[in-house]
């Protein structure tokens, strides 16, 4: 694997970091800028809005840009929105700064997989995808705890500089180690668009708001369920956090190899996996041991589900991957609102607090009725291709033994 996937995974980390240490800072905060906690946690939603709103119209007016370039004009662009952050001085201009950080979440790690995948053979390029999801997944056990540590301690201002900083890192890294890669001739906002009108590329994108949103709908709560029906403590949430992002990383090491191998399987037995295990969640949350193998099962299989959404998108976009790569994270981040909207509600009507595990449940059953309806209708569609960054088009690796649908469009 080239070591350009390396400043790939930096930046992702500085995003993974970014995107939840806030969580674990709506005290501190909500006191530095004057504000009630519930109010604070608007932030959260902000900085979610910038990634819906970024993904799909910075990579739209980039779409001509070559892609190194504009790597560093995102990150560029990340490291002001998280400076801005810490140097806002009340909660309007703190919640402006939200949202310009989330902007190029989507784009980048949208720009980032195109640019990985195009890095190796075509039949390693979702082991390439998976080594740039890395960075989000070790986020979750290092960046998270690490930040919301300094944040805590020092004062919320100084986790986002920490951040600022790692984008820092991230753009040096990255404008020494990433290779020039031009857009072809055929490279434009309108193939883009064209991209995004394709069936499966909307199926697909449906099939991450619907079926991730089943992780969400558990991860939303995850902390009030574990304090309040498995027993652990609120100082000792932040390990079982961690332990969810071993899980994730681990499901992401696996996702690469296996969906190099067969893309639709892969997606399929995730999302089943996925749901067996919110269902499993449901019944084991009153016992510790059991309840903390249960969270790192989920962190796996969700994490297992990200690599061959993002590569099934990549493949069905064929001539024009960006808007619809970036587009996958827009998609995540509505999955994620969908899930704490639903997960919230049954709470809220007295169902308790493991409900949402059934929830979740539900949300993945019908994100693999999606994706199973996009296999059928692929079946019949011509081969993809995934354009090589001197803009000549190369077919898609074959499918393993049994597979179908690897290379199908």
């Amino acid at each position: 694997m080239p070591l350009a996937l390396l400043a790939l995974a930096v930046v992702t980390f500085g995003i993974g970091t970014t995107e939840f240490a806030t969580m674990g800072l709506l005290p501190q905060i909500a006191d530095g800028v004057g504000v009630s906690v519930p109010h604070a946690g608007n932030l959260v939603s902000a900085y979610a809005l910038g990634v819906v709103v970024g993904a799909p119209v910075l990579t739209g007016i980039g779409a001509r840009v070559p892609h190194k370039r504009l790597l560093l004009l995102l990150t560029g662009l990340f490291v002001v929105g998280n400076t801005a952050s810490a140097l806002a001085p009340d909660f309007g201009l703190l919640f402006a700064a939200r949202f310009l950080a989330g902007l190029p979440h989507g784009a980048l790690f949208g720009v980032g997989a195109v640019v990985a995948s195009r890095l190796v053979a075509p039949d390693r390029a979702a082991r390439a995808v998976s080594r740039v999801f890395l960075g989000l997944t070790v986020a979750n056990i290092v960046g998270v705890p690490a930040g919301t540590a300094l944040g805590q301690h020092l004062g919320w201002r100084y986790a986002y500089c920490a951040v600022a900083v790692i984008g820092l890192v991230a753009l040096a890294a990255l404008a020494l180690l990433v290779p020039h890669q031009p857009r072809g001739p055929q490279a434009g906002i309108r193939q883009e668009l064209r991209a995004m009108g394709n069936r499966q590329v909307f199926i697909g994108l449906a099939t991450a708001v619907v079926g991730f949103g089943g992780f969400f709908a558990v991860y939303s709560y995850l902390v009030p369920m574990l304090t309040h029906l498995t027993g652990i403590s609120d100082s000792s949430t932040t390990l079982v956090l961690a332990l969810y992002g071993v899980g994730m990383t681990a499901g992401t090491l696996a996702a690469g190899p296996l969906t190099d191998r067969a893309l639709r399987p892969t997606l399929y037995a995730g999302i089943v996996l996925l749901a067996a295990a919110l269902v499993t969640f449901y019944f084991t949350v009153h016992s510790t041991i059991p309840a903390l193998v249960t969270v790192t099962f989920i962190g796996a299989v969700g994490a297992l589900i990200t690599t061959p959404v993002q590569m099934l998108l990549m493949i069905n976009a064929k001539d024009a991957p960006t808007m619809a790569a970036a587009s996958n994270h827009s998609a995540f981040n509505l999955a994620n609102a969908a899930g704490a909207w639903l997960g919230g509600l049954v709470v809220a009507a007295g169902w308790g607090w493991a409900a949402p595990s059934l929830v979740g449940a539900a949300l993945a059953l019908a994100g693999l009725a999606l994706a199973v309806t996009g296999g059928v209708l692929d079946r019949g569609d011509r081969p993809s291709k995934v354009v090589a960054s001197q803009g000549a088009p190369v077919p898609a690796p074959a499918p393993a033994t049994g597979t179908s649908d690897r290379n199908h469009g």
